[in-house]
């Protein structure tokens, strides 16, 4: 069964290369450009993981991120992070499992997919 990962990118390129990459890894997708009514949906699909494009370490920019790891129903989904932003590290603190500094290097985005999916066993 093909693990399932939801993935919020506001950036249409990279949502697609993302895309791309990780259904030839075989993955199943969801995928969105923004976070408008993405709890919801998060609920329904049930993904095995959740790539998060956050802007800034700030209290809205981690929100979705922080009601993820604390409902019941979603906090055991390792969340991984995908930022721009130079203290992103930040987040790990706050709610993510994992931080994937963009730009990215897709092999290191496949191999923390991966590593947290295996955690997630």
């Amino acid at each position: 069964m093909k693990k399932r990962v939801l993935v919020v990118e506001n950036n249409k390129d990279i949502l697609e290369l993302i895309s791309l990459i990780l259904d030839e890894a075989g993955y199943e997708l969801s995928l969105y450009t923004n976070e408008r009514n993405i709890f919801e949906h998060i609920v329904s699909f049930q993904p095995d993981a959740i790539l998060l494009d956050i802007v800034r370490p700030t209290v809205e920019g981690t929100e979705l991120c922080r009601q993820i790891k604390e409902a019941e129903g979603t906090s055991h989904i390792p969340v991984i992070v995908l930022s721009t932003h130079p203290q992103i590290e930040r987040v790990k603190e706050v709610c993510a499992d994992e931080v994937v500094p963009k730009p990215f290097d897709i092999d290191a985005l496949l191999e923390t997919l991966e590593e947290q999916l295996g955690s997630n066993n």
